[in-house]
């Protein structure tokens, strides 16, 4: 069987140089043309097996690596993505992944969502610790990697070991045993770290010969060609007026011209045919027209038809008599991979591949999917958001990963929209809306009951009856016109028919406050006396909700309604418990 190139993909966080060290592979600057020095778009890099001997001859010779491999398909995912999680027929596209984490900062955020990703993908990869030369007083004495840090001064080695240490403790957490690659005896069993600097190239090479011996020992069985039937992956949709390029890894097989495509869709798959074709050239140095490629290879496909493909979806090449089987096969696939539930928050990103890890991020945090989608935020997405409003109101609100928001969308004040290109601030952005949501519907639901409050009576009476109309302090809680009043033995006084505060009528007045209240029904100096305490009349139903909600209330408003219960429990032993 064929050995094919070996898929490696780079992530790690964002600005911890994931594409300078490509830069350095394929002697390019592709950061100093990107806005703000961030990768704007997915390209892929072949590297073949004959520029690797050459840059890498004498670290191949020292570990008697003799290679077999036609060499690398490197993918480069944008920087402002947090992790890559491209997707092929029954698994996870990449064969091998570099994990980019700058040895001064560790492990960020998006760090540890890419490890989550590539654990969840069985993705096998190695660490580049990259900005070596960030590290204070370091010094490029050497070309070998292993004796340049050796040779280091003292002061530096000690920093570099400090930094390096923290991390192998950092790795150990999510259940790796690490360390520095020239110390490892079994790399099946520890995870490689290789120091290195895409600013001045140090330890590239020694990360190319680590991936080619990992490649060659432990993927052989992966990286053959199993079938003359492509099958590839959709990387980028290009249109140019009337035309479709389609940006794609082809991971197994030979794709030619004319040949008859399946693409998976969201809910049903594309059939078209390949118009014309175009293969990477080695070191990203752009496309070239071919009349065929073979995996594993970054291609570009022409198709005729502006149909609704998306990027991420997996392809199939077929014959004929097989499109109809292939097509269910495919899309059964894709539609395995998209659980979603009856209730749930709506869900757009820019990719399937970032569909699938976006679902699978916001399932561990036990949130439910209800609807998802891949482009921009529509007028669609909104009405189905609407629909939660009423019955599930924190479901009511659309996340969109690294997409627009459609001119069409009308306001739809009950509706939120979060959008981000980074997926761990879109993840913060949301838990945070929810958290303030969940507070503000409480709250809601607080202001229709009555809440604690505790007043004493002044010796001040304005007027004595119909209505009783005399001064009172509050002593805890607020005091709201239309609250029934309880004395300490549980009885009922009166409702409250309103509340005055200098002179002025108020809706309620706070603790500390003198106001005056007027009482119908009731004489001043005979129900009502200098000194009375009362409180408000709580229902059993509105306490139980009030302990449920118990961080919505104040200490004060704690203490009296532990003191009401108290009163109540006098008539009824089990009241509120």
């Amino acid at each position: 069987m064929e050995i094919r190139q070996p898929i490696v993909t780079v992530v790690g966080h964002v600005d911890h140089g994931k594409t300078s060290i490509l830069d350095r592979i394929r002697s390019t600057s592709v950061t100093t043309k990107e806005a703000g020095g961030i990768t704007q778009m997915i390209s892929s890099t072949m590297f073949p097996a004959e520029i690797l001997e050459t840059k890498c001859k004498s670290l191949l010779e020292k570990y008697k690596i003799k290679l077999t491999i036609p060499g690398f398909l490197f993918i480069d995912t944008p920087g402002h993505a947090a992790f890559t999680n491209l997707r092929k027929r029954g698994g996870a596209l990449a064969d091998l992944a570099i994990l980019v984490i700058d040895i001064n900062e560790g492990i960020m955020q998006q760090t540890a969502e890419s490890i989550e990703i590539l654990k969840s993908n069985k993705t096998p990869f190695i660490v580049a610790l990259n900005k070596i030369d960030a590290i204070s007083g370091w010094r490029r004495h050497d070309e070998t990697l292993e004796k340049n840090i050796s040779v280091q001064s003292d002061f530096v080695k000690k920093d570099f070991d400090t930094k390096l240490y923290k991390l192998i403790a950092s790795l150990s957490t999510y259940g790796f045993d690490s360390d520095v690659f020239y110390r490892i005896n079994d790399f099946t069993k520890q995870l490689a770290l290789i120091p290195c600097s895409g600013k001045t190239g140090e330890g590239i090479p020694e990360l190319l010969v680590m991936l080619a011996g990992l490649s060659q020992k432990f993927l052989s069985d992966k990286i053959v060609i199993h079938s003359k039937e492509a099958k590839g992956n959709i990387i980028e949709v290009k249109r140019e007026k009337s035309t479709i390029y389609l940006e794609s890894v082809l991971y197994d097989g030979i794709l030619k011209i004319n040949d008859t495509i399946v693409i998976a869709g969201l809910e049903k798959p594309v059939v078209t045919k390949v118009r014309s074709l175009f293969e990477a050239l080695p070191l990203g140095q752009g496309y070239h027209a071919v009349k065929q490629s073979k995996a594993a290879s970054g291609v570009r496909i022409q198709v005729p038809e502006a149909q609704e493909i998306l990027p991420g979806m997996p392809f199939v090449a077929v014959e004929e008599k097989d499109i109809e089987k292939t097509a269910e096969e495919i899309q059964k696939e894709v539609s395995e991979s998209i659980q979603t539930e009856q209730e749930g928050v709506i869900i757009k990103a820019d990719s399937l591949g970032s569909l699938e890890a976006l679902i699978m991020l916001l399932n561990k945090k036990n949130i439910a999917v209800n609807k998802v989608g891949i482009g921009d935020i529509g007028k669609a997405d909104i009405i189905a958001a609407a629909s939660f409003i009423d019955t599930l109101p924190l479901n009511a609100i659309v996340l969109g990963f690294n997409v627009n928001i459609s001119e069409e969308i009308a306001e739809e004040k009950n509706v939120k929209i979060l959008t981000n290109p980074v997926i761990y601030r879109l993840l913060e952005d949301f838990e945070k809306w929810r958290k303030n949501k969940e507070i503000e519907l409480q709250n809601a639901q607080l202001k229709k009951i009555t809440r604690p409050c505790k007043i004493k009576v002044l010796r001040y009476c304005f007027r004595q009856s119909k209505p009783a109309v005399f001064g009172v302090n509050v002593l805890g809680g607020s005091l709201k016109a239309g609250i029934q009043l309880i004395n300490s033995d549980g009885k009922v006084i009166e409702r409250v028919k309103e509340v005055q505060l200098d002179g002025k009528k108020t809706d309620k007045a706070e603790k500390g406050k003198d106001v005056a209240i007027s009482l119908p029904n009731i004489t001043y100096g005979r129900q009502v006396n200098e000194n009375d305490i009362f409180y408000s009349n709580i229902k059993e139903d509105e306490f139980m909700k009030m302990r449920e909600n118990k961080k919505l209330l104040s200490p004060d408003e704690i203490t009296i309604l532990q003191e009401i219960a108290q009163i109540k429990r006098k008539e009824k032993a089990t009241w509120g418990l």
